[in-house]
């Protein structure tokens, strides 16, 4: 039997993740810089990223606990 990954990606998180890197873009580029936005938007970014790994981790957990109690 030949294990199958699924990958898991959030669309709405995916979404978010682009609107916070397309605002980092902005905040740094006009003059004069705004770095307080740029770097809550970055923070938000890694929020988002951690969240989804952790939600990605807990899905291939329950995976395999499903799929060693079948055996």
């Amino acid at each position: 039997m030949v294990l199958q990954i699924k990958k898991f990606v959030d669309k709405y998180l995916l979404v978010v993740l682009i609107f916070l890197i397309a605002g980092m873009g902005i905040a740094i580029t006009r003059t004069p810089p705004q770095y307080q936005l740029f770097y809550s938007m970055l923070a938000g970014a890694i929020i988002v990223i951690l969240y989804s790994s952790f939600k990605t981790r807990k899905l291939r957990q329950e995976e395999t606990r499903k799929r060693r109690s079948k055996k």
